[in-house]
């Protein structure tokens, strides 16, 4: 069933909550390409442990909209 046009299971989002989520993806990737850039840069296992530790938190904050 669909109540004003939308389908039951719709997730709407304010422009403000949009903005939010494409900011959090945003640093998700950066995230991810500070991982790529040491790796192929030869960083040492401390720090690529570091990143990758960044990444897993930035991500976990996506798991949950605000």
């Amino acid at each position: 069933m669909q109540r004003g046009g939308l389908p039951d299971d719709a997730v709407v989002l304010s422009g403000e909550e949009l903005a939010d989520l494409q900011d959090r993806l945003f640093q998700l990737r950066c995230a991810a390409e500070d991982i790529a850039t040491a790796a192929t840069d030869g960083t040492g296992g401390a720090e690529l442990l570091r990143l990758a530790t960044e990444l897993a938190h930035t991500a976990r904050g996506l798991e949950r909209l605000r």
